[in-house]
């Protein structure tokens, strides 16, 4: 079986679902808008973008087998992506504004940083192990790979590029210091939050 334009498109619906909901990305990169602006926000997006474009290739060439055979290596990724999640969560509490075409003390995320980022990312796994083991046919399977990183790919960029739009047009509204803060507040608290699952699987 190879790819057909059935499973292709329901391999994109996936994609988009995934994609543009919620997660830990996604949260920060509303906050990266909000307070960077968007042009100073594309490394970001192109960093989570191109990691994870990586990171399904890996999963489709035999990375997550290598949970499958040791579970306690899946369970040191998610403390150490915790432990990742809570230090963004702590630098956003702390952002401030800076205006376009200005250096600030604060600095957005870089594209290595949200490349790397992917890899203790615990929805970009289950995202990426979602998609190769669901929609990827075992004919051709190398090159459909591939194809499923790819056509991620270009969904995952245009997606998270709208929560980083949709925080620079929240910059007007945020511009009072004392919003601003409680803003960036908020989003730390809903990364932090997002590691809700992890905490209960761990503790269930």
């Amino acid at each position: 079986m190879t790819l057909s334009l059935d499973l292709l498109l329901g391999f994109a619906l996936f994609a988009l679902v995934t994609s543009i909901t919620p997660g830990p990305n996604n949260t920060m990169l509303l906050a990266s808008g909000v307070n960077f602006g968007f042009h100073r926000t594309i490394p970001h997006m192109l960093g989570i973008t191109c990691g994870f474009f990586v990171l399904v290739v890996a999963v489709g060439f035999g990375l997550g087998t290598v949970f499958q055979t040791y579970p306690m290596l899946y369970t040191v990724l998610r403390y150490v992506g915790a432990a990742y999640l809570l230090y963004l969560a702590w630098k956003i509490a702390h952002s401030g504004p800076v205006a376009e075409g200005e250096q600030g003390e604060g600095k957005p995320i870089s594209y290595l940083g949200a490349a790397a980022f992917q890899w203790v990312n615990p929805k970009a796994w289950i995202m990426a192990i979602g998609a190769i083991s669901t929609y990827t046919p075992m004919q051709g399977y190398f090159t459909n790979v591939i194809v499923i990183a790819a056509v991620f790919a270009l969904i995952n960029l245009p997606s998270v590029s709208v929560w980083a739009g949709c925080g620079t047009l929240l910059r007007n509204v945020l511009r009072d210091r004392r919003w601003l803060r409680l803003f960036n507040w908020g989003m730390a608290l809903l990364l932090v939050a997002s590691m809700y699952p992890l905490l209960l699987e761990s503790f269930s």
